[in-house]
């Protein structure tokens, strides 16, 4: 059992930089994938990045490919998402995510993962 809570939302303008943190409980944590999603109003959550167990594999989607890095800190139990030249379009509630297993396959798809956080609102300003 893994329980995540996101923090680090905000408003931001656009261009601006927001780190997002996942804190895990569980002794488990530093053997599972992590991700972060998104989910703007009226849409359907959308993948935004994924890193496995060891920080090793990471992946991103398209849409913030060069301006968004995930990482973690297994000893802190944390996963970060650092958010840089933010566009207005990136508006949503961030989710963070976790799976016991990471593949490139699937992790994109909401449903493979196997536990979530509340989410934290992001919002920013043109």
């Amino acid at each position: 059992q893994v329980q995540v809570v996101e923090s680090g939302g905000g408003m931001v303008q656009a261009g601006g930089s927001l780190r997002l943190s996942c804190a895990a409980s569980g002794r488990t944590f530093s053997s599972y994938a992590m991700g972060w999603f998104r989910q703007a109003p009226g849409k359907e959550r959308e993948f935004v990045a994924a890193i496995s167990w060891s920080g090793g594999h990471t992946t991103y989607a398209d849409s913030v490919k060069g301006r968004f890095t995930i990482s973690r800190d297994n000893a802190k139990n944390t996963v970060y998402l650092q958010m840089s030249s933010l566009k207005p379009e990136d508006t949503a509630v961030y989710y963070c995510a976790a799976h016991p297993v990471f593949s490139y396959q699937a992790v994109s798809d909401p449903s493979w993962w196997d536990y979530w956080g509340q989410g934290t609102q992001v919002t920013v300003s043109s």
